[in-house]
């Protein structure tokens, strides 16, 4: 059971950086270029399915690194 966990984790650690590499980076945390008139911005469907994406294999990431963590 050990072995497969310690697969799976090299597996999601791959498709992790994959998909987080395929992602906009023309995204800027600069919080002077935002203004009161901005309105709310979306994302389009495939930037929410890469969000969404990322989300779900970092939790999944995590939840197996602490498995494998309680396990050995």
């Amino acid at each position: 059971m050990i072995a497969f966990m310690q697969i799976a984790e090299i597996a999601l650690s791959i498709a992790l950086i994959a998909v987080v590499l395929v992602q906009n980076k023309n995204v800027s945390l600069n919080l002077s270029s935002m203004s009161g008139g901005m309105g709310s911005v979306t994302k389009r469907w495939g930037e929410k399915l890469l969000h969404n994406t990322t989300i779900f294999l970092g939790s999944l990431f995590i939840l197996n690194s602490l498995l494998l963590f309680v396990m050995s």
